[in-house]
């Protein structure tokens, strides 16, 4: 038998898929679900590319997994993400009853999974989800930050740009 991998190996695969996103001009958060130490699916956010505010990577990866497995209950599945999840996204965790969630970057504007709030295991809902935060956390706040600072100076060259620009 194979030795399962552990959550560090699980949240670099998810990193390639944030490249993925990066690579489209999205913002950079990748997905995976593992069941039984197999990758069943995976996801990177398309909101921007795809004109969907729901096509995050959580949304495309439970999406993918759900037509995989045949059940929309991904049960014993383990989402990593490199992001912590919005409500949005933690709603579709609760809704999908994935057992585990292992994070890389804690989200301190719209995280669901205890920065802003913890609806995965809000006690008054009917399915509550197990919580690792902070896998290869430098890594993951690295790509999301590089990638904010990246927009925010190609926004201020543009604005330069419009400024210094002169009509003959």
């Amino acid at each position: 038998m194979t030795e399962p991998f552990d959550d560090q190996y699980w949240m670099e695969q998810a990193l390639v898929f944030a490249k993925q996103a990066e690579q489209l001009d999205e913002v950079p958060v990748g997905a995976i679900i593992v069941k039984d130490n197999q990758l069943i699916s995976a996801g990177y956010n398309r909101s921007i590319t795809d004109n969907d505010p729901s096509a995050h990577a959580e949304m495309i990866a439970v999406r993918e997994a759900g037509k995989v497995l045949n059940n929309y209950r991904l049960i014993d599945c383990t989402l990593y993400v490199t992001l912590e999840p919005c409500s949005m996204c933690a709603g579709l965790l609760v809704h999908s009853r994935i057992k585990r969630l292992v994070y890389g970057a804690a989200d301190g504007k719209t995280g669901s999974a205890g920065s802003i709030m913890n609806l995965l295991q809000e006690p008054r809902l009917n399915h509550q989800v197990e919580i690792t935060g902070g896998v290869l956390e430098t890594q993951c706040a690295e790509t999301i930050s590089s990638f904010f600072k990246c927009r925010r100076a190609q926004i201020k060259a543009a604005k330069l740009a419009a400024r210094n620009y002169k009509c003959d």
